[in-house]
């Protein structure tokens, strides 16, 4: 409860809350979706610059690997449990429950950031190279939703002939866009820089990071409340589910966590990012491949209901989690 608490209370979450509240409320507050961007791509290049010079510090880590791996085969698979889930309690046809499950096997970049600045608030500090997983859970659950969605599963040799898998703008949406071209990017920066390289820019990507990201959260908050006033598709059984996915995920990464043998600290940020719930990657990637699914849907469970879950409440639980049991 104390955690709980110390979070509710922590500036960057209070700066959600204030977003929140202001969209509830109808007030003009608002911020220009280019400077938005702009602060999401600040984010990005520091959480990738920061762990590239983690990794540069400490050297490659033969758990790195093994976690990268089971991070791809977690992407992959997640997906599956969301959709039966969805099937079977959110009534969901299967063209919106593939594009739904998709969502909550990737990850959220920006879940993953509030979630690393609230583990070092209290003191725990993940391993560096946790960003490299973040970029490699990205993408396969495209690849899976897209599956389920299509009612590929028997067949997958044919998978590039079944529309959405042979559209190359599609596999250039999921294989570059900008998110994982960054932080992949900024993270190679890092590798190469190091710890001395980054000392000359540390000013901007460190001292104010809590404070541009308080700013990006305002905006999250603004964008998160408009979403689930205008979601009129959520039924209460998917809004239930919104919720209990990310914490069915998360029970899942802590399996996986443990059998790895990660620590408490970078175990927490690898539950977290198997909680996370993409809304920026996958809702572009679903727009291209399955334009009849419902976008209100998709992206009023991932951002309007998981997204602030996860902000709100979701962190401190999973930090808990991997204290308690890893």
């Amino acid at each position: 409860m104390s955690d709980i608490l110390a979070t509710l209370t922590s500036p960057v979450i209070l700066f959600f809350i204030l977003g929140a509240l202001a969209s509830f409320a109808r007030s003009d507050l608002a911020i220009p979706e280019s400077i938005s961007k702009g602060l999401s791509l600040y984010l990005m290049a520091a959480i990738g610059l920061k762990g590239g010079v983690e990794v540069a510090s400490a050297g490659f880590d033969p758990q790195m690997i093994s976690t990268g791996a089971a991070g791809l085969g977690l992407s992959f698979g997640l997906p599956f449990v969301a959709f039966l889930l969805l099937r079977i309690l959110g009534r969901l046809d299967p063209l919106n429950a593939g594009a739904v499950a998709a969502h909550y096997g990737s990850v959220s970049v920006v879940t993953f950031v509030t979630g690393i600045a609230v583990l070092e608030r209290d003191g725990i500090g993940a391993a560096g190279w946790m960003v490299a997983v973040l970029a490699l859970m990205e993408t396969p659950a495209i690849i899976s939703g897209l599956m389920l969605a299509r009612g590929t599963l028997g067949n997958l040799g044919r998978a590039r002939n079944i529309e959405g898998f042979g559209d190359h703008s599609i596999w250039r949406e999921v294989l570059l866009n900008g998110p994982v071209v960054l932080l992949v990017g900024s993270f190679a920066i890092g590798l190469v820089a190091g710890k001395e390289g980054y000392r000359q820019i540390e000013i901007v990507y460190t001292d104010l990071f809590r404070g541009i990201l308080c700013l990006f959260l305002l905006s999250m908050g603004l964008l998160a409340a408009r979403r689930l006033r205008e979601a009129r598709a959520l039924t209460p059984q998917l809004a239930v589910l919104a919720v209990l996915l990310p914490l069915v995920n998360a029970t899942i990464g802590l399996g996986v966590a443990r059998l790895l043998g990660l620590s408490p600290d970078t175990g927490a940020a690898f539950i977290i990012l198997c909680a996370s719930a993409s809304y920026i990657a996958v809702p572009a990637a679903m727009s291209l491949a399955l334009p009849k699914a419902d976008a209100g849907l998709y992206l009023g469970m991932s951002l309007a209901i998981s997204f602030p879950f996860n902000i709100l409440l979701g962190i401190p639980i999973y930090a808990w989690m991997a204290e308690r049991f890893l």
